[in-house]
Parts: C-alpha cells; structure tokens; sequence
C-alpha cells in the first residue's frame, strides 16, 4: 500500500505557515535575527511527528554560521514551538497538530563547501564545439 499524500501535503502547510511567521515578525526572539528560512517539512506516515528542517542565512557574505549560532537558533524555535503549533492548529485544519522537532539543514553549507572543492580543482571549461550549419553541406 502506498504511502499517499496526506503527509507531503501537511509538511508542506506547516513549512508554509512558519515561513509566514518568520517573514511577518509574529515570532520574536533575538536568535531570528538572521535570514531564517525553512527548508522542508517532513511528517511521519501516521502524522504525530514532523522534522522542520531550518536553515540561517548571514547577511555578511562566506560567515558560516557556529555551532553555538545554531544550537541558539534551535532552541529559540523549541521556546516558539508552543505558539507555532497554535497557529499550525488555527491555520490548518487538522484534528492533531504533529508534534514538532527542529533540525538545522547543514545542505548550504555543504553546497558552499562543494563550490570551493570544485573551485580549487582548477579545471579549465572545455571549448565549444563547432556548430554544423546546414549551409556548408
């Protein structure tokens, strides 16, 4: 039996409506200070658990953020994750609220990382193929 759509659908409205709290300022706190973004939902099959996946972004360019950075910026979302899941409750029309459990997404990072691996390799682009034209037959 197939796992059906029910559980993509609800990760994708619970993503939807934090990311609405965070861009409107409902959630306050000192660690939101940085570009916040949530990068994915994922909600177990019989809808009690989900992993909000959340990613920071610097506004200075190449800072990377601290381990001690993220471990606040998770536990600034575990003191909001009473209110978030009344406004998932208000928003959403589910009779059970999953119950929340924040990651931080290390893929930026990782694909910066990759950028600078394959920028150090220094390999030159190859050149481009002649193009045949109808013309020259």
């Amino acid at each position: 039996m197939g796992k059906g759509h029910r559980p993509e659908r609800l990760g994708e409205e619970i993503r939807k409506t934090i990311s609405e709290l965070l861009i409107s300022g409902d959630l306050k706190d000192p660690a939101f200070g940085a570009m916040i973004c949530v990068s994915g939902v994922d909600v177990t099959r019989d809808g009690s658990y989900a992993d909000v996946f959340v990613s920071a972004l610097s506004y200075t360019p190449g800072k990377l953020y601290s381990e001690e950075e993220r471990t606040e910026i998770l536990k600034a979302f575990e003191r909001a994750k009473p209110f978030i899941r009344g406004e998932i409750n208000k928003r959403v029309k589910v009779r059970y609220v999953p119950d929340l459990i924040f990651k931080f997404d290390n893929s930026l990072e990782y694909g910066a990382h990759m950028d600078k691996v394959l920028d150090s390799l220094d390999i030159k682009p190859a050149e481009p193929e002649e193009e045949v034209q109808e013309d020259d037959f």
